[in-house]
């Protein structure tokens, strides 16, 4: 931030200036200066102020420096490089001080250090530093340390600068301590003194240490004029205490001090302000009864007051009166009476206002255009609206409040005036104002609406091509309703990247927005990108947004289409995992797409859940995912699946799976599918059972064999298997004999089996 320094007039004291080196704090050279007070005495008008040397020019007391310094400046100047353009100026010593206290602690070797920079002070010196420090503790600082360490001795200057630096900081117990202090170090108090803090406690806001201040004055014997009355009117009727103003008012013609014109201005502000009409009026008829013309800033004045409390009749009389007594209206008359007649309604009357202003060469201003175009709006001025805009483009004058650009955004919009709501866009640029989201928002959800999509996308382009909806400094945010509407039309018409872009941008701002989450979904899915689709489901899922059912059936049909089933049944345990039931369909279409694809297990997990959501349909495909399963080995998953299934009342074709697995050879894996049935009480036909012992023999197991027909006998079956003959043969020619012998005995019903321990120590099965 720069520093304006307004520099007080030097006296006429030689002090050292240090020029700034390229690595301070060493110094090239020291040069000696003297300045003198502008002020020219009464008594001698012809002299002439001595003008201040210039930088570059030679001290006046060279003899100052010795010898040796002096060769080594000259030295140094021509070793220095020359610098191309203008020479920069040398720093002031003021300047210097306040940047050391900027940048350093206030501590002694800080003070030390501007000591030596300064040989002696002087009064104009102090009061430069305390006009450029950087801070009201820095200022205080420094103007206690000068004093307390014999410095210098502080006059009614500095004093009176060290008070109006506290009073602007707020500190004003010590503005007042310093002020009432002023007598004990011989310093006269003056009026001035006081009306700045007096000023600095209204402003604060503390009505009656400024009226402590101001009775103080009295006692102290400070003289009270006009000055200090107007400063107390401001600060109390600033509070609308209108009743003690009314009292000082009076007070004031009592000590015989006349009001002026001022004095009547700011009484009539403050009556206003209060919403007290007549005793405004009153002391606007007193004012003339005194013989006080009105100016334009009193008529402003009574304008506003009157625009405040809704009566542009009376505020228009007194504008006509105004003109009658020839006093010029201003672009302030002009842009109050605007104001006024907008407030209550009247934009005829306000745009009249506006045209007769500019018939008379007073240039509308930026306050002008602002208070117009919401009342332009309001009215639903919006071709003239439009003109208003235009001409402050011409004339390069941007609006004091941003806000109105959306408002003529959105009523041009309404009225269904798109091109000239795009206007106001290319004008925000042209006048440098800085556009926002909630800008091109309003634009593209119009364009959307009327059906003007390549308008739309053409400005969403430049919303994200300039990433306008991350800046930080953004306070107009897009609208759900416009961007719910592009992202939708960009993931209909095959643009869902696009789309994409612009809601990782709002996601980037806190939006989670559930439409626009599904219609990217729906869009990525539609395009045969269901990686991109399920990576918003996964967003979706870490930010806790809710997930439609149907978005899930979209992304596993898009992953089905695609070729890749697992990855569908990966998307399929996702959707089931968030709470969401598949239908009978969605599971027969993973499953076959599965089964085709020869991912038997992965299918037959899905047959798994599908039975644990209690969905009982597709029980052909089950019957293929299991038989499938027993001809592959995986025998024990089947038995668990066909467990599940009995358990949730499917019971699968048991005759069928072992007629197909008798057929094709799998005899182990009948066999423990038909201990699995027998063990729970299975219905399995008479048939099936023979099938199994028929394989069994014929593939020269005959202890399995004989271990099913002894489960068969010991659950109550029954033993006519026409190939027992056969059996027993083949038992006795393994060597078999004492099974063959027992075989025998049940055949002929001389021995029965008793108990489960026994029959399944005869029962061995052989793996």
């Amino acid at each position: 931030m720069a520093y304006i320094s307004v520099t007080k007039p030097h006296q006429w004291k030689p002090r050292l200036f240090i020029t700034r080196a390229s690595n301070p704090p060493s110094f090239n050279f020291i040069q000696s200066f003297s300045s003198v007070d502008e002020s020219i005495s009464a008594g001698d008008q012809t002299s002439t102020p001595i003008p201040e040397a210039p930088a570059s020019a030679p001290p006046s007391k060279l003899e100052s420096l010795t010898a040796a310094e002096a060769e080594a400046e000259a030295e140094g100047k021509a070793n220095a490089r020359t610098l191309r353009g203008k020479h920069r100026n040398a720093e002031k010593l003021e300047d210097i001080i306040c940047r050391m206290m900027a940048n350093r602690a206030w501590t002694t070797r800080l003070q030390n250090s501007i000591r030596s920079l300064v040989p002696q002070f002087d009064h104009s010196l102090v009061w430069n530093v305390l006009h450029g420090s950087r801070n009201s503790d820095h200022a205080l600082q420094f103007f206690r340390w000068v004093e307390r360490a014999g410095l210098i001795r502080h006059d009614r200057d500095t004093h009176l600068k060290i008070i109006e630096i506290l009073g602007r900081a707020s500190k004003l117990n010590h503005a007042r301590c310093i002020l009432l202090d002023m007598p004990k170090k011989g310093v006269e108090w003056d009026e001035d003194l006081f009306v700045v803090l007096i000023d600095s406690y209204g402003k604060a806001g503390i009505v009656q240490e400024s009226v402590k201040i101001f009775q103080k004055m009295k006692e102290l014997g400070v003289e009270r004029t006009i000055k200090s009355y107007d400063t107390l009117f401001k600060v109390i009727l600033r509070r609308g205490r209108y009743m003690m103003a009314k009292r000082y008012f009076n007070a004031m013609l009592n000590e015989g001090i006349m009001p002026t014109r001022h004095t009547y201005n700011l009484m009539i502000w403050g009556f206003f302000l209060s919403l007290k009409v007549e005793t405004a009026s009153r002391f606007f008829e007193e004012m003339k009864e005194r013989g006080i013309s009105p100016d334009v800033v009193t008529y402003n004045t009574i304008f506003n007051g009157y625009y405040r409390v809704k009566k542009m009749e009376e505020a228009e009389k007194f504008f006509m009166e105004m003109k009658g007594r020839n006093i010029d209206p201003t672009v302030i008359s002009y842009t109050t009476m605007i104001k006024g007649y907008l407030s209550v309604g009247h934009v005829d009357d306000g745009l009249r206002l506006f045209e007769e202003m500019k018939s008379f060469r007073i240039k509308p201003n930026a306050v002008t255009y602002s208070t117009l175009l919401p009342g332009l709006c309001d009215g639903g001025k919006m071709f003239e609206a439009q003109n208003v805009v235009e001409e402050m483009v011409e004339k390069y004058i941007a609006p004091k409040d941003n806000s109105i650009f959306l408002r003529l955004i959105t009523c041009q919009c309404q009225v269904g005036r798109l091109d000239a709501a795009a206007d106001v866009l290319k004008a925000m640029i042209r006048l440098s104002i800085p556009t926002e989201a909630g800008h091109y928002g309003v634009l593209i959800e119009n364009f959307c609406k009327s059906g003007v999509y390549d308008r739309a996308v053409k400005l969403l382009d430049k919303l994200i091509e300039k990433e306008i909806i991350l800046r930080p400094q953004s306070s107009l945010e897009m609208e759900s309703s416009a961007y719910n509407q592009i992202i939708e039309y960009l993931c209909n018409s095959g643009q869902t990247s696009k789309a994409e872009t612009l809601f990782r941008q709002l996601m980037k701002k806190g939006v989670q927005d559930p439409i626009a989450f599904n219609n990217l979904i729906r869009g990525h899915s539609k395009e045969g990108t269901p990686e991109s689709a399920f990576e918003i489901l996964k967003i979706m899922g870490r930010r806790q947004v809710p997930r439609e059912a149907d978005s899930y059936r979209l992304v596993i049909e898009s992953f089905l289409k695609k070729g890749e089933p697992a990855d569908a049944k990966t998307a399929l345990d996702s959707m089931i995992e968030n709470g969401h039931i598949p239908d009978s369909s969605l599971f027969r279409t993973v499953m076959e797409s599965l089964f085709e694809d020869g991912r038997i297990q992965t299918a037959s997990r899905v047959m798994h859940n599908m039975v644990e959501k209690g969905v009982k349909e597709n029980m052909d495909l089950v019957a293929k995912i299991l038989e499938a399963l027993l001809l592959r080995g995986h025998v024990e998953e089947a038995l668990g699946r066909i467990d599940l299934l009995m358990n949730n009342g499917c019971e699968p074709d048991f005759d069928g799976l072992l007629s197909v697995l008798c057929a094709k050879g799998k005899t182990i894996a009948a066999v423990k599918l038909l201990h699995f049935g027998l063990e729970r009480d299975y219905g399995i036909s008479i048939s099936s059972y023979e099938k199994v012992l028929d394989a069994l023999l014929a593939a020269g197991k005959t202890l399995n064999a004989y271990s099913i027909l002894c489960k068969i006998v010991q659950k109550g079956g029954t033993t006519d298997w026409s190939s027992c003959k056969d059996l027993i043969r083949s038992l006795n020619e393994e060597g078999n004999t004492k099974q063959a012998d027992t075989l025998s005995r049940m055949i002929k019903g001389e021995e029965k089996v008793h108990g489960r321990k026994k029959g399944k120590k005869q029962a061995s099965v052989v793996s």
